[in-house]
């Protein structure tokens, strides 16, 4: 990818000069930047010559070419949607839904055999599958769906625990099945990476 500058009189004192920046392709990474600016000579770009979109100069004074726009650069290619979170009792509850249906397919399909395919089948398999259908406990999602809204608003008022924020109400129950919770600082957050330092179990600490 190549840009040109057409006017680069504030850097040289020859006002009819071009000056060229070959830069990688539009990647996640912000860490890393890789591009040369040919002009009388190639110099070498790094992450060192970049300033991201929102920057703020403190001091001084830069002499910036845009390089990505709209789509490709860092900051859109980095913004995803944020994913829904599901509870170890959704996934537990969907699974049990998938195998009451099938079952529920199976037992009317069992039915319409044993009473033969003389006639209207189908019709004696839709009544069937009518039947049966109350297997599935439709209602079980709604009321688990209240539910989960008491507890956040229960926690949320909780003197014990003061200026607790819930921000979702989808997965308060998970807080009772925490077995190991592992804390950092903002390495975590900003690199997501986290380092494992050492261990306290009793008495004994583990390095």
């Amino acid at each position: 990818m190549t840009h040109s500058l057409e006017d680069i009189s504030v850097l040289i004192s020859e006002a009819s000069a071009t000056a060229k920046i070959h830069a990688e392709p539009p990647s996640l990474s912000i860490h890393e930047f890789n591009g040369v600016i040919s002009w009388k000579q190639d110099e070498p770009l790094t992450v060192e010559s970049v300033l991201w979109s929102g920057t703020v100069v403190a001091t001084g004074e830069a002499v910036c070419c845009v390089v990505y726009t709209g789509s490709d650069t860092r900051m859109v290619m980095n913004t995803s949607k944020p994913r829904s979170k599901a509870g170890l009792l959704d996934i537990e509850i969907n699974t049990l839904t998938k195998l009451l249906f099938a079952a529920l397919v199976l037992l009317s399909m069992v039915m319409l055999i044993l009473k033969g395919f003389r006639g209207p089948w189908y019709r004696y398999l839709v009544r069937f599958f009518l039947l049966f259908s109350y297997m599935i406990p439709i209602s079980l999602r709604v009321n688990l769906d209240m539910g989960k809204t008491v507890y956040a608003w229960f926690i949320q008022r909780d003197k014990n625990i003061p200026g607790t924020v819930v921000r979702t109400s989808t997965i308060p129950e998970e807080l009772g099945r925490i077995g190991y919770l592992l804390s950092d600082k903002t390495g975590t957050l900003t690199q997501n990476l986290m380092i494992f330092k050492r261990i306290h179990l009793g008495t004994v600490s583990y390095t």
